[in-house]
């Protein structure tokens, strides 16, 4: 398993983000560079890609708050 972690450095302070939409289901089949979710932290948003050619394991469902650095899905 390859995990999606949200960078510690993508953004200051100790505001929460969360996942605003997951452009692909839980178990489909994404390639590396896909993107695969949007992030929105104060009222910015962010890009995910895959890291890695695998099957889509969500980890952190939308809307749910969490902290920089999180795992937010895993590539398998």
């Amino acid at each position: 398993m390859i995990p999606v972690v949200i960078p510690p450095d993508l953004w200051e302070g100790d505001a929460e983000g969360a996942v605003s939409a997951w452009l692909f289901a839980e178990g489909d089949a994404v390639r590396a560079g896909d993107l695969i979710a949007e992030v929105m932290v104060e009222k910015t948003s962010y890009d995910v890609t895959a890291p890695a050619d695998g099957m889509l394991q969500i980890r952190i469902p939308a809307e749910i708050p969490f902290k920089r650095g999180a795992i937010i899905a895993a590539i398998g």
